[in-house]
């Protein structure tokens, strides 16, 4: 009681002394209570050269409004005066308060003192000072903001579409080595005449009147059999086909006629042999630079279209049987007389080591002789001509061209024999490029003229011929990558997934050009977003470890594997103690939900020791009881594995732990049958748009103008973003999306980091078709001219690839995994069906569907979908088109198929109003899953695949996710308001 009364009598006289304070400094202005008054401040005077500029700067921001001014006073304070006056204490104000009276501004210690208005009345050092307002210098405190870095961006209405960006062409233009001009090989004038006859090659006027007599003797020969039936039919059937084949031979360059001639007849007959003259250049580069004089140049497919072969003239089948006819008549002999003594003439060059004659008149082999020969060439009796004028060695050249009594076995063997002779001669010479034209252009070896180049030390004119003979793109990371043009090489190594095997075989050459490579290597995948990859990428080297502290701060965010894989790393790098509590907490978890990431952090801990060996023993051994518990690892990895990495845990766990565990038991199979799963009967709240179960657990979903949201597998929102979409992109790696919104046929396009998450404007396309997935950096988009893939990662979008084209379209969506890519390609009325192997898009199969009705659906793996005409069964064709397996829908009758990557989804409405979706692989034929949702339109449902994830959404608001092979419920949920 005692106590109660003495504080309450002492708060009494507390406050009664603070309010006489007060009541002194309004009716007075004295010192009592001054500097903890509480005052209504029109202003006040910032102290400027005792707390600094910048100090003074953030409390003049802070307490800025609409119409006030900032002044500077003579001694180099600040008068900040406010538009509406503040109800502050004096002790917390930003500086000195200022009152305002009949239009002047006073400090506490002026007030009785007389001013005009728009003046300023203070005592400054025991000084009272007076200053007109008006006459000083004003301050702006918009010019201490900086403006420079920021990016103004104009908001447009969200009705009006974006107008799409240009599209920037930037495919690299395969390089064209000139290796004749290399090597010195000069145009050169005619062969001159040897003595005791003509030789081969000589001018046409020379060998005018031998060719006519040539014609004669094949007519002769020919008829010869049939003289002794009826001599005067013999006699016009001679005629007749001696007028036949002179045509054939001066119109057509294949039996070896000169262009003299050739023209002469043109110009007689110029309608008649416009419509069976060669289309294209007499003398432009040909795939085979022995025959490019007399068979013309041939239209070769890209790679990625056909098996490259050459067209075959229309004519050839003709020109084949008469050179035939000929072989076999008396006029045989005199053309493998003149054959031979080619071969004599250009062995006896190459002996001599008259190079010059011998590298020009030297015949290409490979082009005409073995399994390529039987496949693709026509018999033709025209000789090597010289080779004149600009010559480049064709970079898709094939094997493929006319034979003739030069494609025998033995006549090759020992032409490669002469051959490897002179390219040994050259380059113990010196003659490092004429041996590596004779390597490539003349042997068709270009793998074996490259390593010469490249043991020489000519990596730029092996890395030109390299890329333009087609090499593996291994080779062309590193040859690019020594000859200085690093940019090429990098980005060659990002189409083609060439980074691996080309820093291992560069380190084996240069261990400080191959670290440089492994460091553009981890740029790449943290500028694609792939913190595993940079992690795996930097890890062999020690020296660039530090490089991924980021990435592994980045794949915890993430969760899920990638978060398991980052915190062993970190284990082994020594941050066990920061992660550690983390770590602990993960494998003593015992939610079954949590079983795979448990498993999967248990396995990397097994792989990768961690540098504290006390805290290392007692992770392991939480691993080790981890999976003893859960009873092993996940149906993904093999027993024999499993087993390896349980006791490496053991090895390295305490000791009187590890003899107490034993090896985990597998659980209790899975039930026979497949997964049934009901989903919630009450539709969502919000539209669903596309949605993806992430590899981390959570559920990402597009609903449109409403945004994008990031949610829990209960349904709880982790992350909302306002960004429009309508579709996701999502990366191979989980840890970038590409948020898509369409406006008609445009397409806006922004990037989301989901480690970071933060979202990033990227463009805004006309294109037809996008696939749900990419690989993090290049995007696979369809337009009118075909297939274009693009660099997301650069400023503006940019085609690096193109496939099709030449009025080939896809049609129908894109079926894409990591590996593989196929699609419906309509050429005109030819419809088929082309896989590709990714990344390179190397062409593997092509299946005509000419016989079959066209597929309603395509997986990644070429397997081919088509429901009945009554949608009563489903159709699969697999690489060829005899092997297709019928499969009986059930509940009657399909509506809707859908397809993702390689799984497909077939959707039927069952009598009591509800949707079944059955879930299929391509190459099974079990049924993976059945997902039931109550009244459900068939026409609103969407699949997505992704890592071991499948996804079934319907636009009105429910989502169902299970794992891969249908064996567990990831996340059934419906979307309910904000």
């Amino acid at each position: 009681m005692t106590v109660n009364a003495n504080v309450n009598a002492t708060a009494n006289m507390n406050a009664t002394a603070n309010v006489k304070a007060t009541a002194n400094v309004n009716a007075s202005g004295t010192a009592a209570g001054l500097h903890r008054a509480e005052v209504t401040a029109a202003g006040f005077v910032l102290d400027v050269p005792s707390i600094g500029a910048d100090e003074a700067a953030q409390r003049v921001l802070r307490h800025w409004q609409d119409g006030a001014r900032l002044l500077e006073l003579p001694c180099g304070s600040w008068l900040l005066e406010l538009a509406d006056p503040v109800q502050v204490r004096a002790d917390r104000a930003p500086g000195l308060p200022l009152l305002a009276r009949g239009g002047a501004l006073r400090t506490l210690d002026a007030q009785d003192e007389s001013a005009e208005a728009g003046h300023l009345v203070r005592r400054h050092r025991g000084v009272l000072e007076r200053h007109d307002l008006a006459a000083l210098p004003r301050l702006r405190p918009a010019d201490w903001l900086a403006l420079d870095e920021l990016t103004i961006r104009q908001l447009m209405p969200l009705d009006a579409a974006p107008d799409p960006e240009p599209v920037l062409d930037a495919v690299l233009e395969r390089p064209r080595p000139d290796l004749r001009a290399a090597a010195g090989v000069r145009p050169a004038a005619a062969r001159g005449r040897r003595k005791g006859g003509p030789q081969l090659g000589a001018p046409v006027g020379t060998l005018r009147v031998r060719r006519i007599v040539f014609l004669v003797a094949i007519a002769a020969g020919a008829l010869g059999r049939s003289a002794r039936l009826n001599p005067v039919l013999t006699v016009v059937t001679a005629a007749v086909m001696f007028v036949l084949v002179a045509g054939l031979v001066l119109a057509f360059p294949g039996i070896g006629v000169g262009a003299g001639t050739r023209s002469k007849f043109k110009s007689k007959f110029k309608s008649r042999s416009r419509s069976r003259s060669v289309k294209g250049p007499t003398t432009g580069n040909s795939s085979n630079p022995g025959t490019a004089r007399s068979t013309g140049k041939f239209r070769l497919f890209r790679k990625s279209r056909t098996p490259g072969r050459p067209r075959r003239p229309a004519w050839a089948p003709v020109t084949g049987l008469l050179a035939a006819l000929a072989l076999r008549s008396p006029a045989g002999q005199v053309v493998r007389g003149r054959h031979a003594r080619y071969l004599r003439e250009l062995s006896r060059a190459f002996h001599q080591r008259r190079w010059e004659d011998a590298l020009r008149n030297a015949i290409a082999l490979g082009s005409a002789s073995g399994a390529d020969a039987e496949q693709t060439s026509w018999l033709s009796l025209a000789l090597p001509q010289r080779r004149t004028g600009e010559l480049r060695a064709d970079p898709h050249r094939t094997p493929g061209g006319p034979a003739s009594p030069l494609s025998d076995q033995t006549v090759h063997q020992h032409l490669t024999e002469v051959y490897r002779e002179a390219a040994t001669a050259l380059e113990r010479e010196g003659r490092i490029e004429e041996a590596a034209f004779l390597l490539a252009d003349l042997l068709v070896a270009p793998a074996e003229a490259v390593a010469l180049l490249e043991r020489h030390g000519r990596h730029r004119a092996a890395a030109e011929l390299a890329e333009g003979r087609e090499l593996d793109p291994e080779r062309l990371v590193r040859l690019w990558w020594r000859a200085g043009d690093r940019d090429r090489a990098v980005r060659i190594a990002q189409q083609h997934g060439a980074f691996a095997a080309a820093v291992r075989r560069l380190a084996e050459i240069d261990q400080d050009t191959a670290r440089e490579l492994r460091t553009a290597w981890v740029r790449s995948c943290q500028a694609a977003g792939d913190r595993t990859g940079a992690v795996e990428a930097a890890w062999p080297d020690e020296h660039l470890r530090p490089l991924i502290a980021g990435d592994l701060r980045d794949g915890v965010a993430l969760g899920g594997p990638t978060r398991a894989r980052s915190l062993a790393h970190l284990l082994a790098l020594g941050a066990g103690r920061a992660c550690a509590p983390l770590v602990l907490a993960l494998l003593d978890g015992r939610e079954p939900g949590g079983r795979a990431e448990r498993a999967q952090l248990a396995a990397a801990l097994g792989r990768l020791p961690g540098s504290d060996p006390a805290l290392d023993r007692e992770v392991a051994t939480a691993a080790a009881r981890a999976l003893v518990r859960d009873r092993g690892f996940e149906p993904d990895l093999d027993a024999r594995t499993g087993r390896a990495l349980f006791y490496a845990l053991l090895k390295r766990a305490d000791p009187l732990a590890a003899a107490d565990l034993r090896p985990p038991k597998p659980g209790p199979a899975a039930p026979a049958g497949p997964l049934t799963v009901s989903a919630d009967p009450e539709p969502g709240r919000l539209p669903l748009r596309d949605a993806v179960a992430l590899e981390s657990g959570s559920v990402l979903v597009a609903c449109g103008q409403a945004g994008v949201r990031l949610l829990t597998p209960d349904g709880r929102v982790r992350a909302r973003w306002d960004t429009p979409a309508e579709r996701l992109v999502v990366a191979d790696h989980g840890g970038t999306v590409l948020l898509v919104a369409r406006h008609g046929q445009a397409s806006e396009i922004a990037r989301l980091d989901l480690a970071t998450r933060r979202v990033r404007p990227w463009t805004t396309l006309r294109v037809r078709d996008l696939p749900p997935s990419f690989d993090g950096r290049l995007l696979i988009t369809v337009d009118e001219n075909g297939i274009a893939v693009l660099d997301t990662l650069a400023p503006k979008p940019s085609v690096v690839w193109r496939e099709l084209g030449d009025g080939s379209v896809p049609v129908g969506p894109l079926a894409r995994t990591a590996g593989s890519c196929s699609a419906v390609v309509a050429t005109g009325a030819l419809l088929e069906r082309w896989r590709w192997d990714l990344p390179g898009w190397q062409l593997r199969s092509r299946l005509p569907l000419a016989d079959a009705p066209p597929p309603d659906a395509v997986l990644a793996d070429g397997t081919t979908l088509t429901l009945s005409p009554d949608r009563t069964e489903l159709l699969r064709g697999g690489e060829q088109q005899q092997s297709r397996i019928r499969t009986a829908v059930a509940d009657g009758q399909a509506h809707v198929l859908l397809a993702d990557a390689d799984r497909y989804a077939l959707v039927t409405k069952t009598r009591d109003g509800a949707t079944t979706l059955t879930l299929g692989t391509g190459r099974g034929s079990a049924t993976v899953a059945r997902l039931r949702f109550p009244a459900a339109n068939p026409g609103g449902f969407g699949l997505r695949h992704h890592g071991g994830t499948a996804t079934f959404w319907h636009r009105d608001g429910r989502l169902v996710a299970l794992s891969a092979g249908g064996t567990r419920v990831l996340a059934n949920l419906r979307l309910a308001a904000d």
